[in-house]
This record gives C-alpha cells, structure tokens and sequence, in this order.
C-alpha cells in the first residue's frame, strides 16, 4: 500500500528535474503506480474507499436475530457462550474457526445497537477541599515477617487535589484501624482537609433504613476534626477514584522496591514499616510542589487525637473465658466469676479489673475465633487431666509444632498416660519458660530419647546448671577515699 509520504517524495523528486522511472525508483513505489499519482491531485489517503460490503457470506445471518433477541435481553452475555449454544443447537454447522467473526459482529452490535453505557463524570478538584481512604489487601505481595507469611492490609490515605498520600499497616476494615489510620495520616500532614470521602464501610456507614448517614462513633470522629464526611454510591467504587487509582501505583511500587531489595522477608514489623514509608516519602516526593499549595488551604489539626476503642464490660465464665466482640479470649482463672472492662483496639484487647490493666491479648480478626492461653488454665487442668481429651479448645494448647510432636510420641508410646504426661510438661513450660522447655523437647527428640515428663524436668536442671553465674566478688567500700577526694578539691581551689 502506497502512503502519503512516498507520494510527496515523489513529487519532490520531479520537481527537481528528475525522470519518472528514477523518482519512483526513489520513492519506493512501481512506475506505473507512479505515473497514477502523479497525474492525480489526490493523495493516498484521499483516494482510499471505505468498503461497505461483504467479501464473503455472512455465516450467521439465519440465526442472527435469535442472536439479537438473546443479547437484547440478557446484554451480559459473551459471545462465546452464544457460540458454544449455537453449536449445541446446530451440530455441525459452526466451526471453532468462525468464532471470531462471531465476536465482530457482536462487538458491532454492542457500539451501534446495544444498551447505553456507562459514563465517567470527571470531577474538577480544590485544594485543602477533599480526601479520599479506603483499605487494600497486601496478600498478593508475598511478604514474610521472619520467614512467616505476613497477612495484612493497608489503609490508605490520599488528597485528592495533590495526591499526596499516607498508609498505615492494619489487619481488617474496622472502625478502630480506619479511625487509627485516618488520625496517623492527618497527624503526619500536619492538618484537616475539609471533606473526607470513605467507601460504605459497615463500621462508618450506616447501611440500615436509617436517616443517618454514619454510625455514631464514626461521624464523633468526623465532629472531633471538624470534617464534613462523605460517602460513595451503593456499587460505585469509581466515586472513591483517586485512592483505589492510588492503591494500584502504591502495591506496584513496593512489588518494585522489594524485587530490587532481593527479599520479601523482614526481621521485624518495624522494619517493614519503615521499609513502606520510604517508599510513600519517595512518591511524594513528586507532589511537593502541588502540597506545598494545597496545604495553604487546609485547617489546623485539634490539640489532642481522639481515642477510638470500643469497651465492653463482660463477666469471666467459668471456663475462665471472654466473649468478646463475637471471639473467646482465655483469662487468668483467678478472675473466673467477675466482671471485667475489655477496651478493643485495633490490634490488641485490654482487659482491666478494679480500674487495673490485668492482662492485654492479641485481638483476633474476624468471628467465632478463639485464643485460649494455656497459663491461664493449666493450673486446673493439672488437676483435671480427664478434661483434656476431649477439650473444646485443645488445640490451642499446642503453642508450638515441638509440643504438638512432643503430645504425638507420649500418645504412642504411653497412651494410656499421655494427657497427664504431656500436661506435666505443658506445666513446665508455664512455670520455668516456653522457649527453654522448647530446647529440652528439640534435643529430647532430635536423639530419639524415652519421652516423659521426668526426663524433661531432668534436661531442664542441666542446663540450667549451664547458666549459673560464679559469685563475683564485691570490695567493700572505703569511705575515707572520698574524704581524700574532697580535701584534694578543696586546696586545688584554694591555689
């Protein structure tokens, strides 16, 4: 196909005196073709011809307006289902090959025929005007705390007019990690925006026929910062665009960073943390100029941050259990038939008695879970070896895969003994150090020794013989040093 500029080169060519036969040699194209264009005032493109009829037969033209009812009633379906029914229907008559032209042609349809669809409505926005968050999972990421899968989420904080931008790590969509996470973001901006926007999170918007819009803890938020809060439409996630925009950019960039630090495992928590804010400090770092403007235009912050915990008081059962927010929490059983405070945080669980903070737990994510401490209650269950069997919560009592090893060779070996055996050494560990007791199972087991609980309590004493300090010895104190301290002091300044 000749194009336009070999069509101009051509000219050119014979403009500067140039034969025919030498200005298509040069201009790529045959002589004959050559002649055409030179002759013509028209350029390639203006002498292409649309084609506005069939080369061949149209193979679904007898079928095409059950085709057409089909997609005009249910406008979702693909065309190779419709495909997949004609050939059911027609054996024979359709090959695999005609699929595509089948897809054409429906594709011709949807733009020229088929329903409306749906707008994007770009929004003009102001500065110190708007924020947007939501939350994001980082699963997909792969990352490992000490070579342990890390689940987790990001809340994630943007302005919608700079897109300056603040995470903080959580473990679910609640109201406490959303209030945690909105607080840090605004602290770390160092203001308020006017308006913030949130998907309709359960926790903050009030989903129910209810004339209010957000729940009453999430919209004391909003009233202790001063900001208007907004929410997206019911299946509108573009309306919350600039964030979920955002969220895709962010996980691309620490998928990035981490192929460039070589490893997905950190040491700590605190390292992956500070590992994601260097990366949120560098992607700002290209919005400086438009959030040095926009933070002229936002409101100062309030004097203190507010304290969103939910508190419940609960009375401890007689399994010296919680509930709490839906999950069971094992308790110390001194407390068993009292009435506790529990204060829910974002990642922990506070539990007071008489004003005193007693124990503070891990908080477990989601409903119906449990978390069962066995130094809670094994003081009973020594007593109490029966209940172990067919307890409720056992396999919380297996706090490490040595213990659970350690429970399976006294059940092989001592069956009839092995609950009283294995709590004995469960006791152990309560009273003298999990991760000592540990060590005493991996040597235990590592040189296939006779498993019991004598001879645990037996490795334990050895070595701790290996830990005992020699006494040191200490020189008693002269006080008349001192003196001939001071009487120095006093002639050197009298000098």
């Amino acid at each position: 196909m000749v194009e336009d500029r070999q069509v101009r080169r051509l000219k050119q060519m014979l403009s500067k005196g140039k034969t025919l036969e030498v200005s298509a040699l040069a201009s790529g194209m045959d002589v004959k073709t050559a002649r055409k264009y030179r002759d013509s005032e028209k350029s390639p493109r203006e002498l292409k011809q649309e084609r506005y009829w069939r080369t061949r037969m149209d193979p679904f033209k007898s079928v095409w307006s059950e085709i057409s009812e089909l997609l005009e009633n249910n406008p979702g379906l693909e065309s190779t289902s419709i495909f997949a029914w004609l050939q059911k229907r027609n054996p024979g008559e359709f090959q695999d090959g005609q699929l595509r032209t089948l897809q054409r042609k429906i594709k011709h349809w949807r733009a020229t025929t088929g329903p409306s669809k749906e707008v994007m409505f770009p929004q003009k926005h102001y500065p110190g005007e708007l924020s947007q968050s939501d939350f994001t999972h980082m699963e997909s990421l792969g990352v490992t705390i000490n070579c342990v899968p890390f689940d987790h989420m990001i809340f994630h904080f943007v302005l919608t007019w700079s897109n300056w931008e603040a995470v903080s790590i959580c473990y679910s969509e609640t109201l406490e990690s959303l209030a945690a996470g909105l607080q840090d973001a605004l602290w770390k901006l160092g203001g308020v925006p006017h308006k913030h926007q949130t998907d309709r999170l359960s926790a903050a918007v009030n989903n129910l026929s209810d004339t209010r819009q957000f729940t009453d803890r999430y919209q004391a938020l909003m009233d202790h910062y001063r900001i208007t809060g907004q929410m997206t439409q019911p299946a509108s996630p573009n309306e919350n665009g600039d964030v979920e925009q955002s969220h895709y950019r962010f996980k691309k960039a620490v998928d990035q960073a981490l192929m460039l630090r070589g490893s997905r495992d950190f040491v700590s928590l605190e390292d992956y943390g500070q590992f994601i804010d260097l990366i949120i400090e560098q992607r700002n770092e290209g919005r400086l100029t438009r959030f040095q403007e926009e933070i002229k235009h936002i409101r100062p912050l309030p004097f203190f941050k507010i304290d969103m915990v939910k508190q419940f008081t609960v009375k401890v059962g007689p399994s010296s259990t919680i509930r709490v927010d839906h999950n069971v929490y094992s308790v110390y059983s001194r407390l068993i038939g009292e009435s506790v405070t529990v204060f829910v945080h974002q990642d922990k669980v506070v539990v007071q008695y008489g004003g005193c903070t007693v124990q503070t737990l891990p908080r477990l994510i989601g409903n119906k879970k449990h978390r069962i401490d066995y130094r809670h209650i094994i003081d009973s269950l020594i007593r109490k070896p029966g209940a172990f069997k067919n307890y409720h919560y056992k396999p919380d009592l297996f706090p490490s895969m040595h213990f659970r090893l350690a429970y399976d060779l006294l059940a092989r070996e001592m069956p009839d003994k092995c609950d009283k055996e294995y709590l004995d050494i469960l006791h152990l560990a309560a009273t003298c150090g999990e991760s000592r007791i540990t060590d005493v199972l991996n040597i235990i087991i590592d040189h296939n020794l006779p498993l019991s609980a004598k001879l645990v309590r037996q490795y334990f004493a050895e070595t701790e013989s290996c830990y005992e300090k020699d006494d040191v010895a200490v020189m008693p104190v002269n006080i008349a040093d001192y003196d001939m301290l001071l009487q120095s002091r006093e002639v050197s300044h009298g000098e």
